[in-house]
């Protein structure tokens, strides 16, 4: 509560969370497909199907967003204040990262549409239907 009393610019957001399987789903369908054995064949989609579900389940764990705006910053300011600021978060004992890119399309994904479960975001809407070379 002393960090977040002491830092006005400090706001919180409270979003679901959600993990990443597919590097696994990806191995399965991989093994489906190479699989001659009906009986495993079956076990693999089972556990496939299984992944899905905790993919799903997932999507109600919690994740903490620290979010700081910056006012009437010089941009040669920006980063050694953000820089302290996070000094005195982890001295307090909290876990910092900085959103990158791809955490902050994420982000936005679970915040605006709730969507967990997708793995690759676009950079502009209806990016995925241009196709180059028609």
């Amino acid at each position: 509560m002393t960090v977040l009393k002491g830092m006005a610019e400090i706001e919180m957001c409270c979003l679901n969370s959600r993990e990443s399987f597919e590097d696994n789903k990806r191995l399965l369908k991989s093994c489906m497909e190479q699989e001659d054995n009906p009986a495993v064949r079956k076990l693999l989609e089972a556990d496939l199907t299984f992944l899905d579900r905790i993919q799903v389940q997932m999507a109600t764990a919690r994740e903490f967003l620290i979010i700081i705006r910056l006012r009437d910053e010089k941009e040669s300011e920006v980063f050694p204040y953000l820089n302290r600021i996070e000094k005195t978060l982890r001295e307090q004992g909290f876990s910092v990262k900085r959103a990158g890119k791809e955490d902050i399309k994420r982000l936005l994904a679970v915040y605006f549409e709730q969507n967990v479960t997708t793995e690759r975001f676009e950079d502009f809407d209806g990016e995925r239907w241009i196709v180059f070379g028609d």
